[in-house]
Order: C-alpha cells, then structure tokens, then sequence
C-alpha cells in the first residue's frame, strides 16, 4: 500500500496547553516525542483562553485547596468525580508555580505574588462566604501566554513538531492495543503512520457542532471522533457550557475575567438582575447559572437593542486604567467586533456554545479506561478528555488547570508505561491504516455528493434549535432524528478540488467527519437524560423537594457513555470517594 510509517516513543496529537505541557514532560524525561497539530502550536485554541488558571495560592486573601476543590464539586453538580476532582486541586499551586518558573508573565501583586482575580463559583469557606480571589492572571491573555511560555520549554527539550499535520485514525490492534495515529500532511496530503509505544490526545473540543460559538474554527472534535471510530465510547457528551458573555453576533468570547474585575449585567431598563437570580454570587455565579438568567431575562423581553436578543455587559463604572492594564484586550474585541468602546458604553452580549465538559473517558493519571480498565498505551488530556473533573459544568479558570494537572500526570504514567514496553515497537495493525486511507479516497472518488458546507450548515442550525441552553422533551426527541439525516448526508459529502498541494476541502470534509460524531453523541445522550444537571436542562424536570433544580440524584447520578455502534447508551457511577478527605455530600445547588 505504500504508506510511509514513522517510529517514535510517544505520540501526541495536539499542540494546545494539555499537549505541550504533555510533550515537555515527555521530552525532558529523554522520550523521543512527535507533536501533530493542525496550526502552529502557538494558534492552537488555549491562545483564545483570557481569564486565568486557578489555584488557591492565597495571594491577596486566604483561600485554600479544599474550598477550590468543593467549589468544583459543587459547580459539576455533583457529576464530577471527587478523586479526580481533588487530584486537580491539590495540584493547583504546584503546576501554576511550575509554570511561573517556565518564564509565563502573571501580573504582579505590589508584593511581587502573582495577581489574583475573583471568577464566578470560586467562593470562601465552602461556598459560604464571598467571592474568593483564585484566578492567576496575564491580563486577559491568560492562555496566550501560557501557550508561548511552554512552547518555548518545548523547543528548548527538543520535541519533535509535525505542524500543519491532520491525524485523521487511531490505530488499534487485535487486542485493542493502541498503537499510534494515521495522519496527512496538509501541505501536500500525503498520509503517514506515527506508530508509537504510547499515543497521547490532546486536541480540544468540538465547539463547531453549533452555529454561534466561541470556539476556532479548527475545533471539530478530531480526538473524540477518532476515538468513537476506535470502538472508544465518548464520556457525559450532553454537557455544554454556554459562556453567558460572547460579543451579540459575532460569538467571540468576553472573559468572565469582566465580572471578575467588577462588571455588571444589565438588562433593557438598565436592571443588575442577576440579583434577582443568584442573590449571594450575582454576577460571578457559576456559568450555567448566569446563562440560564440572560436567557430568560431576553424570553421574557427585557433584552436589548432592535430586535431584543442581548443584555448589556457594563464597565463603564470601572476606572479606565483598570480596563486599560487588566483587560487590554477585551477592549479591543468589543471595539472591533461589536463597534462599542467598554470605556464609554456596555457591551452587547448572549450566551454562546463554549466549552464539552464530556469527552473521552480517563482517569487522574490520564489513562482512558473502558469498564473500569486501561486501553493498553492510550491516554488522554484537556478539553478532549472527560477525567470528569468538570461534571456537568466548569468552573471558569479550571479549563487551564486542567490542561496543566493533566498534561503532566498523562505524561508521567506514560513514562512509566514506556519504560516497561519492549524496546522493538510491535508488528503494525494495517486493518485500521487501510480503513483510513479508504476513507480519504471515498471523499476524492464521490459523484452527486452532498457539498460539505450544505451538511455542516444542517448540522449546526439543528444543534443550536433542539439542543441549546434550555432544552425540550420533544425538541430533543426531534433532534436525535434529525442528526442522525445529517449524518446520512455527511456519509456522502463530495469535494470539487482534488489537489494534492494545501487541499483546504478535503481537510474540512474531514473534520465535518469528527464533527458528526461528537453532535450525535450529544443528541443522543442529552435526549435519554431526563433530568436537569449543570449545563443540561429540561422544561420536563420538576423542581420538587426531591428533585431540587430538576436534578434527580436517584436515577440520574451517573455518567453517560455512548458508542457509535448503534448509538448505543451504557452508563457508569460517578466516583463520589476522594482520595484523601471526605465524601463532599450531595446538597441543592444554589449561589
């Protein structure tokens, strides 16, 4: 078949935050590491990332891990899995102050600590006092200078980059060991093997399976659609969060790092409302709570502007000085994308598709385990992956975290686990590389296709309409229907261009074809969850004692797992057990 295959000791797939901590571990540790990423790694989507990275440093107030970790549990709705869930807060200080000592440029205290900012959910005391200051910060480009600082580790510890690489297969033997990635060169689509002891994905979420996102439009849910391919099931996929603060119209993010630093909602007659809805937290509830209040507030028509569809984010109370030096760029996107200056007039904003609490199942030592065990060389780390860490909504700032606690603990075990493979890499499984190539020919040999934007369009307007920040009994039921005719026609996507050099067509059928997985999955999974949890919630939930919010903890305290064949549904306990402290106990939800 005459496809080239490269050998290496790790292989990770994704440049983003989780993949180069990853791959700095790797490398430092002397493993001989290739990194496949589709941008630059310096364009990965972690650059996008404004508010900060949590940890109870207690910088400015005293605050430590175990309020951070109940903060979290208590975010997840009680889906997050409490010895994961305290791995990551235990680990906070460490990596954050790792990655200090790596040269990232935090903002500075008068006393040379770390700057510290308030976000919604991080409270005091176990959630019973105020607001507490976790968030480290850059400015507002949190994530864009974490993802500099640790390429520059990367190149220093000589890690292997293949940029401009599209993975487009897992490979995976007889016994369903996994043995590296089938991958194209976009440059010029020739397809190559990365077979290696131990394959690590680190490629972020699918945010595109919905029209208004905040999310690049490189993020198509690669990792998760070739793991579902694999036979992998794929974690909690009903989980969204809808950042309550995108530009109106445009999607593009406004960290919560605004209300952080002081910023009010507002609705038509200029009312703070979230009062009305979270009266201890207010505007730094947490975010599906704080969405959940814009929406209803424009349904019940006090939205702004013509049409009513917006609220209004105000600073313009705050000193210009503090918006100038702390939130440089937010001012900047409001200027260019909704032509308002923060400074002298609120930003128009509406929740927007942010962030898949689901993903691919591991554990804290980012293994990807299936009926309780390890797949033999697989592991996972960041938005690709479900540690369940996050449950049924994330907090703000814990999205960077995790790409840090779980880049380096993946790549610890798998140091450990290369350490006691054989030095020869085994016989490779060619079944799932001639699959690949098979499926790259199908799209350049279609005739009387479907046109891959008329499929991805389809898509994303039924995610929006039947699977949005509220959701319906027969809405959803629709839905599952629908997606599953958009998936018909994605099976026969055709392209015009044919070329072999920088072929952009090809590579978007490709990742409609990673896409269709991950909406399936949430169609699917959110369709058979009748109750309200976190981000997902149902109009056919009662708020009754029992069932507070609509959460139903007798039936529905359990984690979904799908997999493509069949569509078929399994389900898993949540991890209530930390490792460490005690059980933090089930209790209703409020802020």
């Amino acid at each position: 078949m005459g496809v080239a295959v490269r050998h290496f000791d790790a292989v990770v797939v994704g440049a983003g935050g989780a993949g180069m901590r990853a791959a700095l571990q790797l490398s430092e540790a002397g493993l001989k590491t290739a990194v496949l990423s589709k941008v630059f790694p310096t364009r990965s989507h972690t650059v996008a990332a404004q508010g900060g990275v949590s940890a109870s440093l207690g910088n400015s107030e005293p605050d430590n891990w175990h309020w951070h970790m109940y903060d979290t549990v208590k975010g997840s709705d009680w889906l997050g899995d409490q010895d994961a869930i305290e791995f990551m807060c235990r680990e906070a200080p460490k990596v954050v102050v790792e990655l200090e000592h790596f040269g990232m440029p935090f903002d500075r205290n008068p006393d040379g600590t770390i700057y510290q900012r308030p976000f919604g959910g991080h409270m005091s005391d176990f959630g019973e006092g105020k607001p507490v200051r976790r968030a480290c910060a850059a400015a507002d480009r949190t994530g864009h200078a974490m993802l500099h600082a640790l390429y520059q580790r990367n190149v220093r510890a000589n890690t292997h980059f293949f940029v401009e690489w599209m993975a487009l297969d897992l490979i995976r033997d007889a016994e369903g060991r996994v043995q590296g990635v089938v991958a194209m060169e976009m440059e010029t689509s020739e397809i190559v093997v990365f077979q290696a002891k131990a394959t690590l994905f680190a490629t972020g979420g699918a945010g595109r399976i919905f029209a208004s996102s905040t999310n690049a439009f490189i993020n198509t849910g690669d990792g998760l659609g070739m793991a579902a391919r694999a036979g992998i099931p794929l974690e909690d996929m009903e989980f969204w969060q809808f950042h309550p603060t995108g530009v109106a119209g445009a999607g593009v993010l406004i960290t919560e790092g605004v209300r952080g630093e002081g910023g009010i909602l507002r609705n038509s007659s200029g009312e703070r409302f979230m009062e009305r809805y979270a009266p201890n937290a207010k505007d730094l509830a947490s975010r599906d709570v704080v969405s959940r209040a814009m929406v209803s507030e424009i349904n019940e028509g006090r939205g702004c502007g013509p049409n009513k569809d917006h609220v209004l984010l105000d600073i313009t109370h705050l000193d210009p000085e503090v918006i100038m030096s702390k939130l440089p760029g937010i001012r900047e996107i409001s200027i260019k994308f909704a032509g308002v200056d923060p400074i002298k007039a609120p930003i128009p904003v509406v929740p927007t598709c942010h962030y898949q609490m689901g993903g691919i199942p591991t554990n804290y030592h980012g293994e990807v385990v299936i009926d309780g065990q390890p797949v033999h060389g697989f592991y996972a780390a960041g938005e690709v992956a479900c540690a369940s860490v996050h449950g049924a909504n994330r907090l703000g700032t814990n999205s960077l975290l995790d790409l840090l606690v779980f880049g380096k603990s993946s790549a610890n075990s798998i140091i450990e686990f290369v350490k006691q493979q054989p030095e020869d890499l085994p016989q490779l499984a060619m079944a799932d590389v001639e699959r690949s190539v098979a499926r790259v020919a199908r799209l350049d040999n279609q005739t009387n296709g479907v046109q891959v934007h008329d499929a991805r369009a389809e898509m994303q307007r039924v995610m929006q309409a039947h699977c949005g920040v509220f959701r319906f009994k027969d809405m959803l039921a629709e839905g599952v229907e629908k997606i599953l005719e958009v998936a018909g026609m994605v099976a026969k996507t055709e392209i015009g261009d044919k070329s072999k050099v920088f072929n952009t067509a090809r590579i978007e059928a490709l990742e409609l074809e990673n896409l269709i997985e991950v909406a399936k999955a949430t169609m699917v999974s959110a369709n058979a969850r009748t109750e309200s949890r976190g981000a997902h919630v149902r109009d056919d939930a009662p708020d009754t004692p029992e069932t507070p919010n609509g959460r139903d903890d007798t039936n529905w305290l359990k984690h979904t797992l799908w997999f493509r064949e069949g569509n078929r549904l399994q389900y898993k306990p949540v991890n209530m057990k930390p490792l460490t402290v005690d059980t933090i106990k089930l209790k209703a939800r409020s802020y």
